[in-house]
């Protein structure tokens, strides 16, 4: 296995000699299964492992092999990356960064604990969270609450450059990971509560400076939006396609903050990311679609022109933020093979796209108790093809202002929030956290005060009604059908990212704090470990030294788990979610630690 100073070496080398391609080395590591350099697995998001020395046989042998405590409460998701001989663990605010040597039971080779002004906490949404750090060119990067964009030496966490990406004064600020991609770094921006103009903004690897930003929303020059040339299914948008859905300057404080994940095709040279809610939640305030809200976007990286964009929830009522994961895969489709982006969004739709022309070809519910539409127009020849049917009952907007709409399904924090599903190559079959969680829904008028909550509703959250008493589900999805293949039923919401493995079996984490593997063709469970604390991160794996490991976060917090991490009880705080999960605090406290776990020694 490689060790850290000499694949800091090639890169360095790499990037010296081939800016254009400086991660190429890069991709050679993110392809290596015994390494895990990137927090989604790879640049598909698929979160697939090809190593399988831990098979649904021998699984339900695992064992604790190391534990490290991150010395921080609130929220932990993400997850370790490992590079070489060294793992590298973060943690929420302060955003903690730790580098720990494999050959030496885990200790601690640096450490890098940055100072950011406190007053950052309350302006965060929901918790005070990060979703892991990045690997290139011998650079681990770390995007602070604060904004902060910061290059650190992998090898000794000196740091080599630093960025402010936005203004938490203004309700700015950061709880995603960064795409790292050739020669650039690619991050986004949180505030959608606040009322923010949400971004996607790349500087260059080699010393911070910005390269270009896109904007979710405003004329075509901010957007990176060419009227003729970006598609929406099929057809060009035509100019100033965001200003149009928008009532006057409405657009400045729009929202469509992009927190979630990237994903990237090194052959067509796009990345893919969605963009979040409109502000604000009340939706009388902003007449109009609110192009480009909730959205899945696809942008030339080198220049950041988008290509093609398709907007989920056109003038959202809901809440239904559109950040989550895109998955990138080649399947068979009608007989022929397709290049594919696979996305289930919070509005309760998992969609399949053809990722090269943004063609859309599944859009089915993913969850059976979603109602706020009826179904997704599939009729190319209808004036609402690719749009919501949205049912009456459960429009916010239609119902008005200081009403309250009751039996909504799903809640604000959608059928899925940002825990990423897993993909496996092996079944064709996609592996989905989901919440099976309602809500009422209250919209009220609002008024926009820089770096004030800018969120105009109340909301309480229940599990959904005349179902099986829980609050989640893990499935197995069929994308190209749009078909549940299998469902597993839990407690709580399924807030951790699954992980698929060659073995056969495939790994997540519930919000009691439980790891879990199941068969990746039956759902069976294989095993289950409770660690100290609710999981909200991601599982990973790695190979050290011939063996095989397992790890995950744990440190329970997040949305669902904002009552616990923020000491908050009235039951419409946290956007509704205290009341929701209110139970949560029975099962599982406070707490921040590694787990790692491997087979016993033969």
């Amino acid at each position: 296995m490689r060790n850290v100073a000499i694949a800091a070496g090639l890169l360095a080398s790499a990037a010296l000699s081939l800016p254009a391609l400086a991660n190429d080395d890069l991709a050679k590591l993110i392809k290596d299964p015994k390494q895990w350099v990137i927090q989604t697995g790879d640049y598909a998001n698929t979160r697939y492992s090809k190593l399988d020395e831990i098979t649904k046989e021998n699984v339900k042998k695992l064992q604790v092999s190391w534990t490290f405590s991150t010395g921080v409460l609130r929220g932990h998701e993400g997850a370790p990356l490992v590079v070489g001989d060294l793992m590298y663990v973060h943690t929420p605010f302060p955003n903690n960064v730790y580098a720990l040597d494999l050959n030496d039971g885990g200790k601690i080779v640096w450490r890098y604990e940055p100072k950011q002004d406190p007053s950052v906490i309350p302006v965060m949404c929901c918790d005070t969270v990060n979703r892991g750090l990045a690997y290139a060119d011998g650079i681990i990067f770390l995007h602070q609450a604060d904004t902060t964009l910061v290059a650190l030496d992998a090898k000794s966490g000196q740091k080599k450059w630093s960025v402010v990406n936005g203004d938490p004064k203004k309700g700015e600020t950061n709880t995603a990971t960064v795409l790292p991609v050739k020669d650039k770094v690619i991050v986004g921006i949180s505030g959608g509560e606040f009322g923010i103009r949400g971004s996607v903004t790349a500087y260059n690897i080699a010393d911070g400076k910005l390269a270009w930003r896109g904007y979710s929303m405003g004329p075509d020059s901010d957007t990176l939006i060419d009227p003729n040339k970006t598609m929406e299914l099929g057809k060009p948008v035509g100019e100033n396609s965001s200003l149009k859905t928008w009532e006057g300057d409405q657009w400045k404080q729009g929202g469509g903050s992009t927190w979630g994940w990237y994903s990237y095709d090194p052959k067509l040279n796009l990345m893919y990311y969605g963009s979040g809610n409109p502000s604000t939640w009340n939706p009388k305030q902003r007449p109009g679609d609110n192009k480009w809200s909730m959205t899945i976007w696809a942008r030339d990286v080198d220049t950041g022109a988008a290509k093609w964009v398709y907007q989920m929830t056109p003038h959202d009522e809901w809440d239904y933020d559109g950040i989550n994961e895109m998955i990138l895969t080649d399947q068979k489709v009608d007989g022929k093979d397709q290049p594919l982006l696979t996305h289930f969004d919070r509005n309760g739709f998992g969609y399949t796209l053809n990722r090269e022309t943004g063609a859309l070809l599944v859009a089915e519910k993913y969850d059976p108790v979603v109602n706020w539409a009826t179904k997704v127009d599939m009729d190319k020849s209808s004036k609402t093809y690719g749009r919501p049917l949205v049912v009456a009952k459960y429009s916010t907007e239609q119902n008005g202002e200081d009403v309250n709409s009751q039996g909504i399904c799903p809640a604000a924090l959608g059928t899925k929030d940002q825990q990423p599903a897993a993909y496996s190559p092996d079944t064709e079959l996609f592996y989905v956290p989901t919440n099976h969680v309602c809500m009422d829904y209250e919209p009220f008028r609002v008024s926009y005060t820089a770096g004030q909550p800018y969120v105009g509703a109340t909301l309480s959250m229940y599990p959904a009604p005349n179902s099986h008493g829980g609050m989640g589900n893990f499935i197995a999805w069929d994308g190209k059908k749009g078909k549940i293949v299998w469902s597993n039923k839990e407690q709580f919401s399924v807030w951790s990212g699954a992980l698929a493995t060659a073995g056969g079996v495939v790994f997540y984490g519930t919000l009691e704090g439980y790891l879990k593997a199941v068969d990746a063709k039956t759902g069976k469970e294989l095993y289950k470990f409770k660690t100290p604390s609710g999981i909200i991160g991601n599982v990973m794996t790695y190979e050290h030294k011939g063996k095989q490991y397992v790890a995950v976060l744990s440190g329970v917090g997040g949305w669902a788990g904002i009552g616990l991490a923020a000491g908050l009880t009235n039951s419409t705080d946290g956007l509704g979610a205290v009341g929701g999960y209110a139970a949560l605090s029975q099962y599982t406290a406070l707490g921040g630690q590694l787990t790692v776990f491997s087979l016993p020694q033969s």
